[in-house]
């Protein structure tokens, strides 16, 4: 497998305008088609084997990845937090007569959705600085990375959900701001690795590779 880099531009590199998400709308994500695209030889800054390696370049880039994509979407999940606390500040029970921000019950959801977030938020920490450090156990960095990305993305939706709720219905609207981010959460279960995935990576690190 080559790794290079070929700039926007070069003959035989197109642009598909296919991209039509749920969410992410704004990323333009779209299909980059080539076709008989010519790689000039000081292009290439890498050469490595089919399949699984050890190579430095496919870890680092793993590694950035996850981290960075865990970051989003727990900014994701901080700004969605916010709103639901305005959302609960703002809003008042016609039968209780009382700011919907002293309803026990709302107050619980809301709790237990920022403590999903402080956790992932303290993973997060923990996982970027042993990178910086070069610290950790190299046959659980895959493992790490992957239960991280995971747990942020889980409390993306989980906040994202929440301030749906706690909002009414205007935030149902897909114009609103709560919605925007409730979509752009979703997209995370199929940014790698899925949870299908991230668990069979686990597994492995726990396990060993499956004899059958």
């Amino acid at each position: 497998i080559l790794h290079a880099f070929v700039p926007r531009g070069t003959p035989g590199v197109d642009t598909v305008p296919d991209w039509d998400p749920l969410g992410m709308r704004a990323t333009q994500s779209n299909t980059t088609r080539l076709t008989d695209v010519r790689v000039a030889p000081d292009a290439v800054f890498r050469q490595l084997p089919v399949g699984p390696t050890a190579d430095p370049l496919v870890f680092g880039i793993f590694a950035a990845f996850e981290t960075l994509i865990g970051a989003v979407y727990l900014g994701i999940a901080d700004r969605a937090l916010d709103l639901a606390a305005e959302f609960l500040a703002a809003r008042r029970s016609h039968v209780a007569g009382r700011a919907l921000s002293d309803d026990p019950v709302l107050r619980h959801l809301l709790a237990g959705v920022a403590m999903q977030r402080t956790g992932a938020d303290a993973e997060l920490r923990s996982v970027t600085q042993d990178l910086d450090g070069r610290a950790g156990e190299a046959s659980q960095w895959f493992a790490r990375l992957v239960t991280l990305k995971t747990h942020a993305v889980d409390a993306a939706v989980a906040a994202t959900s929440a301030a749906l709720h706690v909002g009414g219905g205007s935030g149902f609207s897909a114009s609103s701001e709560v919605a925007r981010l409730h979509r752009d959460a979703l997209a995370g279960q199929f940014h790698p690795s899925t949870r299908e995935s991230a668990r069979a990576t686990v597994a492995t690190a726990l396990l060993g590779p499956p004899t059958a």
